[in-house]
């Protein structure tokens, strides 16, 4: 195979690995996928490495990804699936994701009509007495310090009162790699109006930033690390890559 051979079928499994993965998510800004591949390689069933770069990705349930960045090396390939311009992979790989999230990215989700339906119709204890409250709106900051932030809107049904919870909380990546917990919740003033939906709110928020979230069909996500800065959430994972979507 020559070099320029070489480069077209370069061009071509990156092309179908961009078909691929895009049809996974419900929009996409700006997706670009690399796929390096010496010839000789190539021919021998490898590929030296797949580059996923991606801009503005919305997963299922409104949950957007302002980036995601993902590399995988050594790549085992079937060489005549390869040759029409399909990755098909022979063995597993491994490799490292990275993605950043920012507040609107989280408050998109929060206010989803897929979340927001899980805040409706709750039942909660108020001064020993339950009442049924629903969350009508969420706001998610990013205050620095490492922590997280939320305030919402809860409106008690049976005395169509409308209070406000707020909060800030540490994330802390499980030992396992298998999702967050929110820790050192601390309230203005200590005062904590329902310590249940306040349990409610930190789980809802653990599940949205759950990594299987972002996990792609054939891609599973061990999450390593968790950059909470005052802009952005940088989560950084390892990814086990069964398959590699192609159009």
């Amino acid at each position: 195979m020559t070099q320029e051979a070489s480069g077209l079928h370069e061009q071509a499994l990156s092309k179908a690995a961009e078909i691929g993965i895009a049809s996974q998510l419900d929009k996409v800004e700006e997706l670009q996928v690399k796929v390096k591949a010496d010839a000789f390689k190539m021919m021998a069933g490898e590929i030296d490495s797949v580059v996923i770069e991606g801009e503005g990705l919305v997963m299922q349930e409104s949950l957007r990804m302002e980036k995601l960045e993902m590399q995988v090396n050594n790549v085992a390939i079937n060489p005549m699936q390869a040759a029409f311009g399909q990755i098909e992979l022979t063995k597993p790989t491994q490799g490292n994701a990275n993605v950043v999230l920012t507040e609107n990215d989280i408050n998109g989700a929060f206010n989803s009509e897929y979340i927001a339906q899980m805040l409706q119709n709750l039942q909660v204890n108020v001064e020993g007495k339950p009442v049924t409250v629903d969350v009508e709106s969420v706001n998610f900051q990013l205050p620095g310090n490492g922590k997280i932030a939320l305030s919402a809107a809860v409106k008690v049904r049976e005395t169509k009162e409308t209070q406000q919870i707020e909060f800030t909380a540490v994330p802390r990546v499980l030992t396992n790699g298998s999702g967050l917990v929110l820790e050192n919740v601390e309230y203005p003033d200590n005062k904590e109006l329902y310590p249940e939906l306040t349990k409610a709110l930190l789980e809802k928020t653990a599940e949205i930033l759950d990594f299987k979230n972002f996990e792609l069909d054939g891609m599973s996500l061990r999450l390593n690390r968790l950059d909470v800065n005052s802009d952005n959430l940088n989560l950084q994972a390892q990814a086990h890559v069964q398959k590699i979507p192609t159009g």
